[in-house]
């Protein structure tokens, strides 16, 4: 073990880990909060860091500008998914196995998804409306599913370069997590219970069209 491994491991390395992921949690809260209040075009990163009672600096240590850190849930929420996808059988059916991590996320009660967090979903709706927030908010969900597409070639052995299945399911599995999360920001109520309910009947749906559109193929081949 080196010198540098030395000093980040053990109780002092975890004690400062900690510290940064309170630190980046409390300025996305703050970011969160602040674009709600004001509306992004009204909010600066010096604001960001003085509602999280940190420098300026700190916050260019975390995130790249206010969106970013505005919309760190989503890192969080593809980060989530991906560690469940990772989880899942390794016989299971990609998109089986994709729906099937999605469930174990928006469930998972000892490390809760920020859609339980209050007011995540009115900023589901502002990014419908923010261009800026929008725009980040692809990119951020573009990087998942990059690295979802990865995991699922690798559970299938394949190349996704040549291969378009990988690509195919977690595109498929991934727009219907977006339609219900839009649905959800949409829809009255706050409770986090309903986002998971509607994405398992988005998923029941994909799943009875694609048996409903393959039907009059089979019926063709008789």
């Amino acid at each position: 073990m080196n010198a540098n491994e030395a000093t980040s491991s053990g109780p002092a390395g975890d004690r400062r880990q900690a510290k940064a992921r309170r630190t980046r949690e409390a300025l996305a809260e703050a970011a969160v909060e602040l674009v709600l209040e004001r509306g992004l075009g009204d909010v600066t990163v010096e604001a960001i860091a003085d509602r999280a009672d940190v420098t300026r600096r700190t916050f260019s240590r975390h995130f790249a500008g206010k969106e970013d850190a505005a919309l760190d849930f989503t890192r969080a929420d593809g980060a989530g998914i991906n560690a469940a996808l990772r989880a899942r059988p390794a016989g299971e059916p990609p998109l089986l196995a994709y729906r099937g991590a999605v469930a174990d996320y928006l469930t998972d009660r000892q490390t809760p998804g920020w859609h339980h967090r209050p007011r995540l979903r009115e900023l589901y709706a502002v990014v419908d409306a923010e261009p800026a927030l929008f725009a980040a908010y692809e990119r951020i969900r573009v990087d998942a599913q990059d690295e979802s597409v990865r995991i699922i070639a690798d559970r299938l052995g394949t190349d996704p370069a040549r291969d378009p299945r990988p690509e195919v399911v977690v595109g498929a599995a991934a727009g219907v997590l977006t339609a219900a999360l839009r649905t959800w920001a949409r829809g009255a109520g706050t409770d986090a219970e309903d986002l998971a309910d509607l994405v398992a009947r988005a998923y029941d749906a994909l799943i009875e069209e694609a048996a409903e559109a393959a039907a009059p193929d089979v019926a063709t081949r008789k």
